[in-house]
């Protein structure tokens, strides 16, 4: 039976949480997309993100199989503030997360790396590259969000599968290397 390891695709709102997921399953991702509507102009805050139609009203699920030993089950979180009480129960048993990152709105981050960084979950910072938008350099992403040089940082297309699994490969090296970093200094 293969074992399943657990990962939680966060970030701020319109980022591109459940593009992501489902760039990258193997299956019909379940989406939890509801229409914004107008009881959300107050409390949506769409700048930068006009555009935007919809929004994840509780998570987004997909799978990966990697081989006959292991599933990645990936768990895409709400990104609005009023929906963050869920986000304990999705954490639970959670290998690590990436926490992408839209430089229009790259402040839409901050609670999702205060939220790892605050119960040691790992996660990497996958910034991804919308059409139009500045581009920074990895440094420059890295001194914005005030992370440490150990947090990978990635550029990404999350509509692209192969740019997505590039993301979770590195994530998924970066849980690797921090667990035999441990075993070590035991």
């Amino acid at each position: 039976m293969p074992s399943a390891v657990k990962i939680l695709i966060a970030g701020g709102f319109g980022a591109g949480k459940t593009t992501m997921v489902s760039a990258v399953s193997e299956i019909a991702p379940l989406s939890t997309e509801e229409l914004l509507t107008e009881a959300g102009i107050d409390v949506d805050d769409l700048a930068g993100i006009e555009n935007k139609l919809t929004t994840t009203v509780a998570l987004d699920f997909g799978r990966i199989t990697l081989n006959d030993r292991a599933i990645l089950y990936l768990f895409g979180t709400p990104g609005q503030g009023r929906f963050w009480f869920m986000w304990d129960e999705l954490a639970y048993g959670a290998i690590g997360a990436v926490v992408l990152a839209d430089t229009r709105r790259l402040e839409t981050c901050f609670p999702s790396i205060d939220f790892f960084e605050k119960r040691d979950v790992p996660f990497v910072i996958a910034v991804n590259c919308f059409e139009g938008a500045a581009r920074y350099e990895t440094a420059e992403v890295r001194e914005a969000l005030d992370v440490g040089e150990d947090v990978p940082i990635a550029l990404c297309d999350a509509r692209d599968r192969e740019s997505a699994k590039e993301v979770l490969v590195t994530l998924v090296e970066y849980v690797l290397s921090r667990q035999t970093l441990a075993r070590a200094t035991m």
